[in-house]
């Protein structure tokens, strides 16, 4: 078989994912695997795809916003749209995990101020049955 091709198994070895992971992806036309019987077979183009679902993913796209990345490579423009409109959206990801990372440093922060305001509470009760 041509070392091109990949079958499911070699593909979940690689990207540590499960079939069900990839035949959801093909399922939602991510992926599109070429079938010989009951085996599906995995091109470069596949395997490629798939290491950009799987950051896509990990940096908070959706699977909708991964697949309009995706189709834009055809365009034959040199990927020119592909990698303006994927910049764009990444810009507007990073600013949203950078809002979410302050608001997640601010409840940090309240809530390490509220726990020394209660263990101060607790550390003046203690001390209050102590002397009683």
């Amino acid at each position: 078989m041509n070392e091109d091709l990949m079958t499911i198994r070699e593909m979940c070895d690689t990207f540590e994912v499960t079939p069900r992971t990839l035949r959801f992806y093909e399922a939602k036309e991510l992926l599109a695997p070429f079938r010989e019987g009951q085996k599906r077979w995995f091109t470069r183009r596949d395997r490629a795809r798939l290491k950009l679902i799987l950051r896509g993913k990990r940096f908070g796209f959706s699977l909708e916003e991964i697949r309009q990345l995706l189709d834009l490579y055809d365009l034959n423009d040199h990927q020119v749209t592909q990698l303006s409109r994927t910049h764009e959206m990444g810009r507007a990801h990073l600013a949203d995990l950078e809002r979410q990372r302050a608001e997640l440093d601010e409840a940090v922060s309240e809530l390490n101020d509220q726990l020394k305001l209660v263990e101060s509470m607790l550390d003046e009760v203690t001390a209050s049955r102590a002397a009683e």
